[in-house]
């Protein structure tokens, strides 16, 4: 089942758009390509072409882009905004409900306040224009995730991605252990988490087997996990219980899209090439727990060594405003190793790769033919610390304009940007 079926389907329509060409720009695909003096065109919310300076720019409203950079719309695939929104205050605390050690039962977006101001910052500081919005990691299994365009909207199906897979949250680790041991009960160990998740999945086969069965919502969301409807997204540290848990759904019969977080994937990541999962990851935050004491800062470029599939995500409503400040950093980490990692490459770590880990590559992520046009107008170098967006189109649509105040969105609980409230 896809957003776009059963209860709570989406009811997303995209936003209005002009016939646009974005001409003469330094042009990163998000699939490894670079292209200088480059034309990107748009029309109808979706990409029409992407080359150089011949491309016919008839019928199309032209842009100077000269001294500028366009890429893909960035993509967080891992955010909590509007399960934990902004102020963060008690009563907006949504993102775990952590009342027992597995809840799949539970949808992130019956959470997502859509008004969060959060969502506007990411879009205009940032620009993000899909992220997908998870449960917290105090569970084992933490329940459905949704993936949101980055769009205003009054009800969370107004922002849901059309036909975008459901995602699931796991965690292994410190959390459930330590939430629940220090309850008395089951897992206070890291053996335990695995009794429990083992334990859980044998009961969902049996329900999946069992025709004469009475309705069970969190079995159902996994046995959508088990039939390759929904993907797996799991917070996991160190390396040595990743392997386990890929082990585990090998046993089971289900595979991991993304490890999230992940500080010591650089350890395993020919076991995660191999079996063809994306790490999530920060690009320098460690030592905070002892989980993540041996997280590096060359882990990306590690990763990206060994052929492994790398993305770098949030998990903040701070730095979902700068994630490609996060990949610059991640990137001059490897260099100092003496890798090669080309701007035009490293893009991709928060624009395609997070699409392919998340399900939606087919329709966003890279700047291609019949994709959506999800695009960002840099005012200079996005791996600059100095540079930010200028404009960014959804399907199209120019949702944020930096020299136009009424293309400022701002959600009616704004705390107060700089330039902000000033539209007559």
């Amino acid at each position: 089942m896809t957003p776009d079926e059963g209860p709570f389907a989406s009811t997303y329509n995209r936003y209005p758009g002009v016939a646009t060409a974005l001409v003469g720009a330094v042009v990163f695909d998000g699939a490894g390509s670079r292209i200088d003096n480059g034309t990107v065109l748009f029309r109808d919310g979706e990409v029409v072409a992407v080359g150089g300076s011949d491309l016919s720019t008839d019928g199309y409203q032209v842009i100077d882009a000269r001294g500028k950079f366009v890429t893909p719309g960035i993509i967080d695939i891992h955010s909590h905004l509007g399960d934990y929104p902004s102020p963060s205050v008690d009563a907006h605390s949504d993102g775990n409900e952590a009342t027992s050690p597995t809840t799949p039962e539970v949808w992130a977006e019956h959470s997502v306040w859509p008004q969060d101001p959060g969502f506007s910052r990411a879009l205009a500081n940032g620009g993000v224009t899909s992220l997908q919005i998870l449960p917290g990691s105090a569970n084992l299994m933490g329940g459905r995730s949704v993936t949101l365009k980055n769009v205003p909207a009054r009800t969370v199906q107004g922002m849901k991605f059309p036909n975008a897979p459901y995602g699931f949250k796991m965690a292994c680790g410190e959390n459930a252990k330590r939430v629940y041991g220090n309850r008395g009960r089951m897992p206070s160990t890291r053996m335990g988490n695995f009794a429990v998740n083992r334990q859980t999945w044998l009961d969902a086969i049996d329900y999946a087997n069992n025709e004469d069965r009475d309705r069970d919502l969190a079995k159902e969301t996994l046995v959508g996990v088990l039939d390759g409807e929904i993907l797996v997204h799991n917070h996991c540290y160190r390396a040595d219980e990743m392997a386990l848990v890929m082990d585990m759904a090998r046993e089971m019969g289900y595979r991991v899209s993304a490890f999230h977080h992940a500080v010591e994937a650089y350890k395993i990541g020919d076991l995660l090439s191999e079996n063809d999962v994306c790490s999530a990851i920060w690009a320098d935050w460690y030592g905070f727990t002892m989980e993540a004491y041996d997280g590096i800062v060359e882990n990306a470029a590690l990763l990206q060594q060994a052929g492994a599939c790398v993305v770098i995500h949030s998990d903040s409503q701070d730095e979902i405003q700068r994630l490609n400040q996060e990949v610059a950093k991640a990137q001059a980490a490897g260099r100092r190793m003496g890798m090669d990692l080309p701007d035009e490459q490293v893009i991709g770590w928060i624009t395609l790769n997070p699409a392919r880990a998340m399900g939606i590559d087919a329709m966003t992520g890279s700047l291609e033919p019949g994709k959506m046009a999800d695009v960002v107008l840099w005012n200079g170098d996005p791996l600059s610390v100095y540079s930010r967006p200028e404009q960014v189109w959804i399907d199209g649509a120019l949702l944020y304009d930096a020299n136009d105040p009424r293309r400022r969105p701002v959600s009616d609980f704004e705390l107060g940007q700089p330039g902000e409230g000033d539209v007559k």
